[in-house]
């Protein structure tokens, strides 16, 4: 959603400190906001000119006509105030059908005043630009402002001046009024651009001699320009329409789905009601909910909500399991229902998608039982078989009643089905597995012929339709050019039409090589790829059978250089940078058509590209679209699905309909419903969901009346707005002469007691003509078929196509069976179809899912749990959780045998690595590649050597004794420095530690006892760290109870104790290699006196 409303005090707030204006503004920020829970004596304190001035208090809560509510006290003093609220704070009340209770107050400064000197001012947005409406009477008693004020429109990039105010909305006002008003009018249209406002209205304004006073104020902003307007707005917050409570867990889909790539709502209407939805898709969703009401759900409908764009497992987990435990808090007599649906996806695999609504729906097995709940399910698209196998598994294992149908099933039939109006089918016809369709029986590597024998679309003509390309050697010598602009193309995409994609979307284009290949055409219809954010390359590819290159550029300007054949731009650029690349595309006149993919472009960005497009005569699909699709001849990014819809669709061939939604989703189940009652789509366009798209209904639908292959045209239309109109417009005139079937979605909308905000930023009525009830009546009143509900609009589709194919105006050709093409290797994995043995195997770590595991643990369990670094190695390196003591061990090892000084040979590789220029990671190799037996290395052999002599019974004598006869030395014992007079702290610490905590040591006690007959020999000859930590992690592993003593003997021999000291000393090789950088120390030269020159052996002699 864009528009989203504020509430005054927000509002005030913004124009106090941002608008720039010579009038005296009065009463700046001075109101003091009231609640239940507020603290008069606080808010006094705050507050001081409460207490000496008049009063006027009312509620802040998107309520409009307050005054004439009665929900205004104006004139009052502080204990007036407190009178006036006793009957109407935390009270609830009725405004028109929305009940609500009324908590937020704002109590200001009553401004004296005269009749004569209250006035009107609004500004609104539309798409040609922005509306100022003035009115010299303002107040409560305004009235219908629209027929009666002035209106001046701001074209998009225009400047509103003084005196266009003054010479086009001031002529009712005194003389002396005019400049004041004049100059805070030009002030606040500058805030209303500035802020990215699109609807400001204040009414009354107040002109005294004292000032301008802004009494009472209404305004929305643009929510989607929060990346440009953070640092002046803040935080904003947005409070739900009246009537209907701001529920924490609406809040907390609202934070999910600002932190996700996808779309997650969710609207609570009723929390008692017995109908919940979950449904995928914008356009979808509000189908659904159309559907409820109309069969007289309206009353129990209990949400609206939706999610889309291809959100993760996870995400669709937390969005269902918020849903599932919102139902299952009350009983309802006759149970309760959840509706699953969705229409046909592009690009979102159902499975994946589903596997989140299946752990969600086992998680709350038992309470979905309790509550009687029964579950319908109708989806389609990429994967949906599998996802509607495991559906329909988990209802038979939970016990749950789950009805699961495909794209077999009219997408709400499942909702007469769940409350009662048609039977449920025993056993559902299942369509065709998605390997079906792809795999390649022919084994032929050329380009498939064409699958019929006629064509409505003949590629020769569409070329000659369209409008001649900006370029020179296209306009004939002599012939001058008599317009600036030059005109739309009637025709967009034929069989040769060339793109480039503006984005790194490997899996888009792929999609659309292969719809290339199936349609029989002779070339790829993408040309090139553009992505800033790495070197020109080639980027490979899949035509058919064979691998192709295409290659990537830098910047725009060096693709359309290279490829003078472009025509269309596909931009996958995100909000942020989809303006800035699509005006800078539209700067290269071979560009005549730009499908813009990114949702959430502020309007007022979308406005000007609309603008700019109109100037330079380039056709704008989107933003907010999926884009659209021409049957055998090209498609936009991943528009129709993937090819098992695209060949269940036939869309690899024309039709004779075409059709035009604004929702990306309902286009391709548009796709499924036609090609399943005529002889198919000829073309098919989604303009967006945004207010502004880029291109209209209306465009499209004249595109189709003057294109010869169109026989029929399909329009689902949508509440908001009013270009559904212009559609009655053309059918009046008879500039549309063709069969038009239209729907208008969101019928629902008029039955709500509170304002609902679709998933579409464009479906929100501003009044009842831009209600969805309003323009089907009268589109049904000039002459449009328009079924009485979407559940008929198949049907009403059949009728029309079978009418033309009697009067001969459709000629169905004969099919032919559709070319095949061969599967991706990662999909036919996806759907289990092919198995291959895997090149790695891992039992430690998995990083796929939402959250990293270690050994079976999530990350954030072993945050919560504290484990540790101890903790964290026992997963990785022993792949179970070990005791605390182990844990605290490990980490103690670490920490004592980090560093032992520079002298040591790794320390000093390190060393001598750093000063001579070399990086980090070289640095710490070198004094890694010194570890070995003789240092640092003998963890693994001194454990080895001890376990073996301790459970071969040999006493420590004998076994000193076997060594010394074999000339071994025993790993372990000895030290350079120190003694047993002189004895290693390190060694000490760990004992103690080890005899305090450790069930049992017989390994270490061995180790001692042998330390005693070699320290009497010589008083060096101890067991150092490195040996004790050998024979104690021995201990740890045999006798901490994690282990069996096959594995604990197992991880000795695989050297698993040498890695700690490996880790270990990693931490101080570091240290030094940062030490010598820090002192920025020259190359290192050893010295002549420290090294012994000899000559060799022979001529010494």
């Amino acid at each position: 959603m864009s528009a989203k409303a504020i509430s005054e005090q927000t509002g005030k707030d913004f124009l106090y400190k941002f608008i720039c204006t010579k009038a005296p503004i009065q009463n700046k920020f001075k109101y003091a906001r009231l609640r239940q829970e507020t603290d008069w004596d606080l808010l006094v304190q705050e507050h001081p000119w409460l207490q000496t001035e008049r009063l006027v208090v009312k509620p802040d809560q998107l309520i409009k006509r307050r005054g004439k509510l009665g929900l205004v006290g104006v004139n009052l003093d502080l204990n007036g105030v407190k009178e006036w609220l006793k009957p109407r704070l935390g009270q609830e009340t009725t405004v028109g059908r929305a009940k609500g209770v009324l908590k937020n107050f704002l109590i200001e400064p009553f401004v004296p005043h005269r009749q004569e000197e209250e006035f009107y001012v609004c500004i609104y947005a539309a798409r040609e630009g922005d509306y100022v409406l003035f009115h010299h009477e303002g107040g409560i008693d305004v009235g219908d402002v629209d027929s009666k004020a002035c209106k001046f429109l701001v074209e998009v990039d225009g400047k509103l001046s003084e005196q266009d105010i003054s010479s086009h909305l001031l002529h009712h006002v005194p003389e002396n009024r005019k400049s004041i008003l004049a100059s805070f009018i030009v002030g606040l249209f500058a805030l209303y651009e500035e802020l990215y406002f699109t609807y400001l209205e204040i009414n009354p304004l107040v002109i005294t001699d004292a000032g301008v006073f802004v009494l009472d104020m209404a305004a929305k902003i643009d929510a989607t320009a929060d990346y440009i307007c953070k640092s002046k707005w803040g935080d904003v917050d947005f409070p739900p329409p009246f009537g209907r409570e701001a529920y924490p867990e609406a809040t907390y889909i609202a934070d999910l789905d600002a932190k996700s790539g996808a779309s997650l709502k969710l609207t609570i209407l009723n929390p008692k009601g017995r109908i919940w939805t979950m449904v995928a898709g914008g356009g979808a969703s509000v189908v659904y909910s159309d559907t409820i009401c109309d069969l007289g759900g309206v009353n129990e409908l209990a949400n609206y909500g939706e999610y889309s764009g291809a959100p993760s497992e996870q995400q669709t987990y937390d969005y269902a399991k918020t849903i599932l435990s919102l139902m299952t808090r009350e009983q309802h007599p006759e149970g309760k229902i959840l509706i699953i649906g969705g229409s046909i996806a592009n690009f979102t695999n159902v499975a994946a998608t589903f596997k989140g609504i299946v752990r969600a729906i086992k998680d709350y097995q038992t309470p979905l039982q309790n509550h009687n709940v029964s579950i319908f399910v109708r989806r389609g698209g990429p994967n949906y078989q599998e996802g509607l196998r495991v559906m329909g598994e988990v209802g038979k294992t939970t016990g749950i009643p789950i009805y699961v149908f495909g794209t077999e099933t009219h997408m709400t039939a499942i909702v007469g089905m769940a409350l009662g109006h048609r039977t449920i089918p025993d056993q559902p016809p299942m369509a065709a597995h998605t390997a079906n369709f792809l795999l390649n029986a022919s084994g032929s590597p050329s380009t498939p012929a064409p699958s019929r024998t006629a064509s409505f679309s003949d590629s020769k003509s569409e070329d000659a339709n369209r409008a001649p390309m900006c370029l020179k050697h296209s306009i004939p010598q002599g012939r001058a050019r008599q317009e600036k602009k030059r005109g739309k193309a009637t025709t967009l995409f034929s069989r040769h039409t060339k793109s480039i994609i503006w984005g790194m979307q490997t899996r888009a284009v792929q999609g659309m090589l292969d719809f290339d290949y199936v349609c029989s055409r002779d070339e790829p219809s993408v040309s090139a790829m553009v992505y800033p954010f790495t070197g020109d390359h080639k980027q490979k590819f899949y035509w058919g059978h064979k691998e192709i290159l295409i290659p990537v550029y830098k910047n725009m300007a060096d693709a359309l250089k290279k490829h003078p054949e472009v025509d269309v731009l596909i931009n996958f650029a995100s909000l942020r940078s989809a303006y800035d690349s699509t005006v800078e595309t539209m700067s290269f006149s071979q560009i005549r058509t730009i499908a813009i993919i990114a949702e959430g472009i502020p309007e007022a960005l979308t406005r000007r590209l609309i603008k700019m497009a109109d100037e330079k005569g380039v056709t704008i699909i989107g933003p907010a679209t999926v884009g659209g699709i021409k049957p055998g001849c090209y498609k936009i990014g991943n528009t129709g699905g993937m090819l098992d819809n695209i060949l269940a669709s036939k869309l690899y061939r024309p039709g004779s309909v075409a059709y035009v939604s604004r929702s990306g989703g309902m286009s391709n189940e548009l796709n499924n419903i036609i090609s399943r009652t005529t002889d198919g789509v000829y073309e098919g366009v989604a303009i967006g969901g945004d207010r502004y798209p880029g291109s209209t209904f209306m465009d499209h639908v004249l595109r189709y009346q003057d294109t010869p292959g169109v026989k029929m045209i399909v329009v689902l239309g949508e509440i908001g707005g009013t270009e559904e109109y212009k559609i009655c417009s053309g059918i009046k005139e008879g500039r549309i002469t063709k069969p038009v079937v239209i729907w208008c979605i969101g019928t629902c909308a008029t039955m709500f007691a509170s304002e609902v905000q679709f998933g579409h930023a464009g479906a929100c009525a501003n009044e009842n003509s831009e209600t969805a009830i309003a323009k089907n009546q009268a589109l049904r009143e000039i002459g449009a078929i328009v079924p009485r509900n979407f559940d008929e609009l198949g049907e009403i589709i059949k009728t029309v196509y079978d009418d033309l194919v009697a009067k001969k105006v459709i000629v169905p050709a004969q099919e032919v069976p559709p070319p095949t093409v061969p599967m991706d290797y990662s999909w036919a994995r996806e759907l289990g179809l092919i198995r291959k043995p895997a090149s790695f195997m891992t039992s430690i770590c998995d990083e796929r899912g939402q959250e990293l595991i270690y050994a079976g643990m999530p990350i954030t369990e072993i945050f919560k749990e504290d484990m540790g670094l101890g903790g964290v190695l026992g997963l990785l390196w022993f792949q179970r959780r070990l005791p605390k003591h182990a844990c605290h061990f490990i980490e103690m090892c670490l920490m004592v045998t980090a560093d032992h000084g520079p002298a040591v040979s790794g320390a000093h590789n390190t060393i001598v690595c750093a000063r001579a220029g070399k990086d980090l990671i070289s640095s710490l190799t070198s004094g890694l590649l010194t570890i070995g037996d003789r240092f640092g290395g003998a963890l693994d052999a001194a454990a080895k050597q001890f376990s073996k002599a301790f459970d071969s019974s040999l006493i420590a004598m004998d076994f000193v004794n076997k060594m010394k006869k074999e000339g071994r030395l025993i790993m372990g014992i000895g030290h350079r420095v120190k003694s047993i007079n002189n004895p290693d702290m390190r060694v000490q610490i760990l004992k103690d530690f080890v005899k305090q905590n450790f069930p049992a040591t017989p390994l270490l006690d061995y180790a001692l006892e042998v330390e005693k007959i070699t320290t009497s020999k010589k008083p060096n000859l101890i067991l150092n760290v490195d040996g004790f930590i050998g024979v104690a992690m021995v201990d740890l592993l045999r006798n901490c109870g994690a282990f069996t003593r096959e594995e604990a003997d197992e991880y000795v021999e695989i050297g698993a104790l040498n890695g700690i000291f490996v880790l270990g000393r990693s931490m101080g090789f570091i240290g030094h290699y940062l030490d010598q950088k820090r002192l920025k120390q020259g190359l290192y030269r050893h010295p002549w006196d420290d090294i012994s020159y000899v000559l060799p052996e022979h001529m010494t002699m």
